[in-house]
């Protein structure tokens, strides 16, 4: 699971699970969240803090309740959005940020079914024995998303179970949410994807083979397998690639190489001053600015003379970026 760094917390695959093995004592109780949490954006974040801080005044156990698969798979198929993040590394983020135990439901038409009134008394209050619920302003919940917080503040009074209402994100006016994290990574502006996320947008996956037209242009790639649904638009991109533990500067190209009348997609990134010749392992590659569209040059040298260029823009950008670290770091001394 690259780049996600692995924090302890017991994850749970159905309410059965967690009432079999979760080891709750008497009168012990839990906060919860729901929600799908694709990306574990700045909303989400602020969500988690809350959620957090709430089970710490309460003495009781921060959980997180998401959904496997996404509802709108089941429910809306053809309008089922492309995932940020794969499941194991939603459930690694929502660690991360203080969740001691993720319960992932299985969206099945039953769950689908539930009136919100069945939503709260059989899996919040019931199985879950919450204690209260954080949840963020536009969360909906039961049968056609029937419930809103509104509803749920009357069910939490009738059950004692106290509700928080977080307020939305917002970024330069802009509400913080997966959709336009989505909508801003497949037009490429990776920059901006990256700060709704509060981090850069990322690829992750295994090296997959190349046809080695890289190295033939002395500008050798390594070839991702990405495991992300979602992927930026096509061209090229100054990254930072993550390598067995070590993090280089690259210039990476998304698309479908139509220099050489390539159409099967494919992302490759050149690591600056790296010279390894690498045919497995895992790779993470973190997105932080588009350098250009892809085009289809007269020839593999224009191709190169191009790329080339690219390198040199990536190396620039990298650099003010250091310079800018740097400087951030002088005047927080």
């Amino acid at each position: 699971m690259g780049g996600v760094a692995l924090t302890t917390v017991r994850v749970f695959r159905s309410c059965p699970e967690w009432e079999r093995e979760f080891p709750v004592a008497a009168g012990e109780r839990t906060a919860v969240t729901v929600g799908n949490f694709d990306g574990v954006h700045l909303g989400h974040q602020r969500i988690l803090q809350c959620l957090v801080e709430r089970a710490r005044g309460l003495a009781a156990t921060p959980v997180a309740v998401t959904f496997d698969p996404h509802p709108a798979r089941l429910l809306r198929p053809a309008e089922a959005p492309p995932l940020i993040l794969t499941l194991e590394q939603r459930i690694a983020r929502l660690a991360e940020l203080g969740c001691a135990a993720v319960v992932v439901l299985p969206f099945t038409r039953e769950l689908a079914q539930l009136a919100p009134e069945a939503f709260v008394h059989t899996i919040l209050a019931g199985c879950l024995r919450a204690r209260a619920v954080v949840v963020g302003a536009n969360f909906r919940f039961g049968h056609q998303q029937a419930g809103d917080v509104h509803r749920l503040r009357v069910l939490g009074q009738e059950l004692g179970l106290e509700v928080e209402v977080v307020p939305p994100v917002k970024l330069r006016g802009q509400t913080v949410s997966s959709t336009a994290i989505r909508a801003a990574v497949r037009a490429g502006r990776v920059s901006l994807a990256g700060r709704l996320l509060g981090r850069p947008f990322a690829l992750t996956g295994t090296i997959q083979p190349g046809t080695g037209q890289g190295r033939r242009l002395v500008v050798p790639t390594l070839n991702l397998q990405p495991e992300q649904e979602l992927l930026p638009a096509s061209g090229v991109y100054a990254t930072q690639t993550l390598l067995e533990g070590r993090a280089y500067w690259s210039a990476t190209n998304v698309g479908v190489r139509p220099t050489f009348d390539g159409h099967r997609l494919t992302v490759e990134s050149h690591l600056l001053d790296f010279t390894e010749e690498l045919r497995e392992g895992n790779l993470e590659v973190r997105f932080y600015s588009r350098l250009r569209d892809e085009q289809k040059f007269a020839s593999a040298a224009e191709l190169r003379a191009q790329v080339l260029r690219d390198i040199a823009r990536a190396r620039r950008f990298f650099l003010r970026l250091e310079r800018g670290a740097a400087l951030a770091r002088k005047y927080a001394s």
